[in-house]
């Protein structure tokens, strides 16, 4: 059975920013690594990860320039308000990608994927992003992960969607309820998927992450949200997520 750590909640959880400074003080902060090229062939004897995220309902604009690989990963937000025709349309863009895997989790926008939620609700606070119950159930072109573990090359691989901004599917408040979920990460796992960024990566930051999970397997950490920022890559040689 796969362990798992369990990590209090810090203090200071409600204060990202502060807590993020902290950090900083301390030197824990990892230095960015060089990106591939995005012409840069593939090898045989290696696995190739390509991470894409936010492509809402534009997902076929990007598609001649997305990178072939071993295993594709969308990180979240691939349609703009989880309605059946938006589910429809990206499940049959991806399934154009050359990938022999593609995986792909929820983001905040992806309304009605999560299980148990009452879409009433939204109706009654007058919102029009209503979404579609067990939308995701329409993705037959690639695998989805909602706080799930798979193996793949023999990686261990998690995707999970959860965020602390309300109004949205998978929201859960800062503190003891998303750490809930974070802490159900297995330890051992290889590949990290969230939609959510770490602490210290820009704005709508989770500090939870970086203290939930001290793994020395992690290999690849791939997050979503931050529209509008460039990739950044960061090598890890002890992960401390927040």
């Amino acid at each position: 059975m796969t362990e798992k750590i369990y990590v209090p909640v810090d203090p200071l959880s409600n204060k990202p920013v502060e807590l993020w400074r902290r950090y900083l003080r301390q030197g824990r902060v990892c230095e960015p690594a060089k990106t591939l090229r995005l012409n840069t062939p593939v090898y045989e004897d290696k696995i190739r990860f390509v991470c894409i995220s936010d492509t809402h309902e534009k997902l076929e604009e990007v598609l001649p320039i997305i990178p072939d690989g071993d295993v594709l990963i969308h990180a979240g937000d691939f349609t703009d308000h989880g309605d059946i025709g938006e589910v429809i349309k990206f499940n049959a863009e991806i399934g154009r990608l050359p990938h022999k895997y593609k995986l792909v989790i929820a983001g905040n926008h992806e309304i009605g994927f999560e299980d148990g939620e009452e879409m009433n609700d939204r109706q009654l606070a007058g919102l029009s992003m209503l979404g579609i119950n067990k939308a995701y159930e329409m993705l037959s072109n690639c695998i989805y992960l909602c706080d799930r573990q798979i193996e793949l090359f023999g990686l261990k691989i998690y995707g999970t969607p959860w965020h602390s901004m309300p109004g949205y599917s998978f929201y859960r408040s800062r503190g003891q309820s998303i750490m809930n979920k974070w802490n159900m990460i297995p330890s051992d796992v290889d590949v990290l998927i969230t939609h959510t960024p770490p602490l210290g990566k820009k704005h709508f930051v989770c500090s939870e992450i970086r203290l939930t999970a001290i793994s020395e397997f992690i290999q690849l950490f791939a997050i979503g949200w931050m529209n509008g920022f460039e990739t950044e890559i960061f090598h890890f040689s002890r992960i401390h997520f927040s």
